[in-house]
């Protein structure tokens, strides 16, 4: 079975039969096995799509059959490769290193979780690995893979319990 969504190292998405852009990380698509917390690239492999997190503020609850989190200011990922919640969504403040959810910038106005080193998360193989919204100027991530809001609510539209985003070298 092959995966619901497919990203490539050379920015293209296929989605429902059809091609469209993405961004990925800004070192580019690596192994999956040879990735590292901080490094920049995108993971190869396919990946779940766990949960839908959005803000409210700032978008409509996405019409999808994924579990869906209305994002707070409060919200936050751990990236601290020797916290015990490493890769895991947290409420801030918290002590260890985190990145905040709730962005200036329109990134994070709706992000799917995609399930990279989380069964369990060891250490320093990276943490939040996402499929989130794209800069407008189509600049690299710092490993997820971007898409435009209207493709993401495309995506969120044909997705269910047990789809796949597959992120390809």
């Amino acid at each position: 079975m092959s995966a619901d969504f497919i990203a490539h190292a050379d920015g293209r998405f296929l989605l429902a039969g059809r091609q469209t852009r993405c961004s990925v990380g800004r070192s580019g698509v690596i192994a999956a096995e040879d990735k590292r917390e901080g490094d920049g690239f995108s993971p190869a492999g396919t990946w779940p799509m766990r949960r839908v997190f959005y803000r409210p503020d700032r978008v409509e609850a996405p019409k999808t059959l994924l579990p869906l989190v209305p994002l707070t200011p409060e919200d936050g990922w751990c990236d601290a490769p020797e916290d015990p919640l490493y890769n895991r969504w947290v409420k801030l403040p918290y002590a260890a290193s985190h990145e905040k959810l709730w962005l200036e910038d329109h990134v994070y106005d709706v992000i799917v979780e995609l399930g990279y080193n989380d069964d369990p998360p060891v250490p320093f193989l990276g943490s939040a690995i996402f499929l989130h919204l794209a800069q407008p100027d189509w600049g690299p991530t710092a490993g997820c893979v971007a898409v435009t809001l209207e493709d993401m609510r495309e995506i969120l539209r044909l997705s269910a319990r047990g789809s796949e985003v597959e992120i390809r070298l």
